[in-house]
């Protein structure tokens, strides 16, 4: 059991209500930013019980910010929690959130869950994230309900929008940039980690991918009688003569 489940399991605050596999998906997402000082954007305040739980996970220095579209969350604000009221589908809004933030370090997406929630805030806050940050979405099980805009294989479906982003990440590799160019997601994201219901995208400047070739070959060159080269070595070499 880590620490934040700890908390949670303890808790005599204000209510959260959590799916408990998500503890260690946080863990280890988040774990390195604590004891610094941290700027968290969670979309999603209910009844303000995560607020405190992330400001003392991250500790003294931390700084945590909510997104809410009851006024009455503003009620919940305390000593380094702020309170955003608005619309998380309303880009206005979410760019004047963000431009109210000293910068932002992790998002967690924790708000309406509609399908179009979930892209808004996604295309308005991602870029906006720090270079070395966490863009996290969960409760992605919505992605299959009709009820909010899902269904398996629904073209609105984030699910479905995240896969392209799975496209993106490779894009180094397209040889169709008509349909897959290197763009900003691209050169900024390191990886893209799916669990049950949660997405968590963790940020690095990315430099195209190199490779080289180490120690001594001791046997010849291979050629497959169906053609010159494995399909990899091709492509390899395709890549290398850019």
């Amino acid at each position: 059991m880590n620490d934040l489940e700890r908390y949670f399991h303890a808790n005599t605050g204000n209510l959260i209500h959590k799916w408990h596999h998500f503890f260690e998906i946080y863990e280890r997402h988040f774990a390195r930013f604590r004891g610094q000082p941290v700027h968290m954007l969670e979309i999603g305040v209910y009844q303000g019980g995560s607020l405190q739980m992330w400001k003392d996970y991250f500790g003294p220095q931390a700084h945590i910010y909510g997104v809410d579209i009851n006024p009455a969350c503003r009620e919940l604000e305390e000593d380094r929690v702020n309170i955003f009221i608005g619309d998380q589908e309303d880009r206005a809004f979410l760019r004047s959130v963000a431009d109210a933030m000293p910068r932002i370090d992790i998002v967690l997406d924790d708000g309406g869950h509609m399908m179009s929630q979930l892209r808004c805030t996604f295309e308005e806050l991602y870029p906006r994230v720090d270079r070395n940050g966490v863009y996290m979405a969960e409760d992605l099980l919505t992605c299959y309900r009709r009820e909010f805009g899902g269904g398996m294989g629904a073209s609105a479906s984030f699910i479905e929008y995240s896969k392209g982003l799975i496209d993106q990440l490779h894009a180094w590799h397209s040889q169709q940039p008509a349909r897959l160019a290197v763009n900003d997601f691209t050169r900024s994201t390191h990886s893209l980690h799916f669990y049950d219901s949660v997405l968590a995208i963790e940020k690095r400047p990315i430099e195209p991918p190199v490779h080289s070739k180490t120690g001594t070959a001791r046997l010849p060159e291979y050629r497959p009688p169906h053609g010159p080269g494995s399909p990899l070595k091709r492509a390899l070499r395709s890549f290398a003569g850019r």
